[in-house]
């Protein structure tokens, strides 16, 4: 049963544990070896120049990289004067990040699944399935922008079935600005939050009810009896606004002119192609099946050695999500389930809305937001019914192989050689 029941101190306290226990072991497997390679990977060539300039006493013109929020390089700039001008300082706050991203899928699973074994198993499929690791070990915008996301989205979705959601809402607007002032693609799930209020006030002003309703399904007549329209707006859209443009004032000042010329700025680089081709592009059909992966990394150490980085996905988890995903969708059909329907929303939304944009550059780590929400439908499947307890864990081991298997071309401290990287290299297209 899908609720989000009063929870016992004592629950709170071990939950609270358990969510400590998984953010320091993510960190410390994030930040082992995060030093190598000690030059600029990929992107980070943008976004750490662009840090640099936001240390000095007085911002120089032409600001580097204004097609992004400043959020994300504003935390990458406190990293290199806290920790120095090198790989660590660059690429901590990456790390840090994607530490809290494993902990947010934790409280995503606690609240969909009422079970900390299940909970736990989201978090380490999240992990296990490689994007998440290889995307919280380089300085880009990505991993902050998702991890405040998915810390709005476990928000979201506690208040979701509450009487009085007013809190969590608000703390899901906090999140999802903090989300799109890293990246504009923070805006996908803070969207899909507006539609799924709106369609569930639509059918309720429509006086909309379900011949055999229950407390189980994802839409009932008398939910939220006190959410207004007034507070609809406060927590989804003014909160969001504030806290996003509130990023902005470092740089500008109060200057709102010079804010909404920044804004203009974003606007017109995110919806254009700003390059014409790239070798790794990808088009947003082919992202589930992990046609074309992107790689950040492949240098030559010696005849025989290489050390690479590749963000492809792991395809024992994300392969497989794809059947869960179609699962979750005949349960919200046939029998209405709320936690079918709300993994449905935080998957499609964030993935489909770049079906949407006019800009035709992309790549697979645009994916990485719906492709880490995707274990919680596998955790989902594999908990369904009377689904032995051991299917759910001996998959997470067969996530954990897979991903034991990538980390040569993973973590580029690790290194491999030609015969083990052609042995990984499945495909043609994946080179």
């Amino acid at each position: 049963m899908f609720e989000s029941p009063s929870v016992p101190n004592s629950s709170i306290a071990r939950n609270s544990a358990v969510a400590v226990i998984i953010f320091f072991t993510a960190h410390f497997a994030l930040l082992v070896g995060v030093t190598t390679p000690d030059k600029f990977v990929f992107d980070e060539v943008h976004y750490v120049p662009a840090a640099r300039q936001m240390l000095e006493p007085v911002l120089p013109t032409p600001m580097l990289n204004p097609m992004h929020p400043p959020l994300a390089k504003q935390l990458t700039a406190l990293s290199i004067r806290t920790f120095g001008d090198g790989p660590l300082g660059w690429r901590y706050p990456s790390v840090l990040f994607g530490a809290l991203a494993v902990v947010a899928m934790y409280l995503c699973g606690l609240v969909l699944f009422a079970g900390q074994g299940p909970a736990v198993a989201s978090a380490l499929l999240a992990f296990f399935n490689q994007m998440l690791f290889v995307q919280s070990r380089i300085a880009m915008l990505d991993i902050s922008a998702l991890a405040f996301g998915l810390l709005a989205i476990a928000a979201f979705m506690y208040g979701f079935r509450k009487t009085r959601p007013h809190l969590w809402f608000a703390l899901a607007g906090l999140g999802f600005g903090l989300s799109s002032a890293c990246k504009w693609s923070g805006l996908f799930p803070l969207a899909t939050c507006i539609v799924i209020v709106i369609v569930i006030r639509l059918m309720q002003a429509w006086r909309t009810l379900f011949a055999d309703g229950n407390d189980d399904d994802w839409y009932r007549p008398g939910l939220w009896p006190d959410f207004r329209y007034a507070h609809f707006a406060a927590c989804l859209v003014l909160v969001p606004a504030i806290v996003y443009l509130a990023t902005f004032v470092p740089l500008y000042g109060l200057s709102v002119p010079d804010i909404l010329e920044a804004q203009r700025r974003i606007f017109g680089d995110n919806t254009t192609t700003a390059i014409a081709g790239h070798t790794y592009m990808s088009a947003w059909p082919s992202w589930p099946f992990l046609v074309r992966p992107v790689w950040y990394l492949f240098d030559k150490i010696d005849d025989d050695r290489i050390a690479a980085v590749v963000f492809l996905g792991n395809p024992l988890v994300l392969w497989p999500a794809l059947p869960a995903l179609a699962v979750c969708l005949r349960d919200w059909i046939v029998t209405r389930r709320a936690d079918a329907f709300l993994i449905l929303s935080f998957y499609f939304g964030p993935y489909l809305a770049w079906a949407m944009l006019p800009r035709t550059l992309g790549f697979l780590y645009y994916y990485l937001p719906s492709a880490t929400v995707a274990s919680l439908a596998l955790v989902y499947v594999l908990r369904r019914g009377n689904s032995p307890r051991w299917v759910l864990w001996a998959f997470v081991a067969l996530a954990f192989a897979g991903f034991a298997a990538m980390l040569p071309v993973s973590a580029a401290f690790v290194g491999t050689s030609m015969e083990s990287f052609n042995r990984l290299m499945i495909f043609q297209n994946w080179i």
